[in-house]
Order: structure tokens, then C-alpha cells, then sequence
């Protein structure tokens, strides 16, 4: 069995808890083909670069699976299918990341960020007044 990371976008028009439906939906069709999710998330509604089908946000989804990959395929190929869903991503890992993924984590990266800008800023004025 080989390691994959499956993240797709689904229809704005969907309520959160529907695009949580499609990560239960989905995560079924590869256990009954064998194969055992390790995780998933849900990233929420997000902006996306450019309009898909008319549509300029989208629910983000990923799910971390360990399956053969006839179960990868076969997923992929009823998301396909599926209207809800706009874009399907599955990538082959060859080890999944323990915690939370980047996208989870990128918030409180942007904070840890702003946070150390703000404290260089308060040194450079407070050189300047001594200066």
C-alpha cells in the first residue's frame, strides 16, 4: 500500500458541514477498497485565484490515506464525477506529516511573523531616539 495526500475543492454554494459529508463520503470509498485513512481536515471556505465554474471561493479538503492505488484511483474517479467538487489533487508521500498540515498551520506562522516585525520596529525608533 502506498501513502497519499488527496485534497480537493468543493462548490461554494455548500454549507461547511455538507463539505465535511464529502471528506466522510470519500474517506468510505477508500476504506471499502482497502484502504485506512490516517487523517483529514477541513481548511474552510477560501478565495481562490481564479474563478472555477463561475465560482470565486471554494471549501478546501485533505485527506491523508495509506491505500492501494486502485482505492486512490477509484476515489478520484467518482469525485470526478461528483458536481460538488471542482478540482481533485492526489499526490503520492512517502511519509505523511505528523500535527497539523501547513495550511492549518500558516496562521499562526503569519502571527509569529507579525509579531517579530512589530518588535524590530519598536528597536529601530527607539535607536533612532537615542541617536
Amino acid at each position: 500500500m502506498a501513502l497519499y495526500e488527496h485534497v480537493f475543492i468543493a462548490r461554494q454554494d455548500l454549507s461547511s458541514s455538507q463539505a465535511e459529508d464529502l471528506i466522510k463520503q470519500y474517506s468510505d470509498i477508500l476504506k471499502d477498497n482497502g484502504g485506512l485513512i490516517v487523517g483529514h481536515e477541513y481548511w474552510g471556505l477560501r478565495t481562490l485565484a481564479y474563478k472555477i465554474n463561475k465560482n470565486r471561493k471554494g471549501h478546501y479538503s485533505l485527506i491523508k490515506s495509506d491505500s492501494p492505488p486502485t482505492a486512490a484511483l477509484e476515489m478520484e474517479r467518482l469525485m470526478k464525477l461528483n458536481e460538488d467538487i471542482m478540482r481533485v489533487l492526489t499526490i503520492k508521500v512517502n511519509k505523511h506529516e505528523e500535527g497539523p498540515s501547513i495550511m492549518m498551520r500558516s496562521k499562526t506562522k503569519n502571527d509569529e511573523y507579525s509579531t517579530d516585525l512589530s518588535d524590530k520596529s519598536d528597536k529601530l525608533e527607539t535607536q533612532e531616539l537615542t541617536n
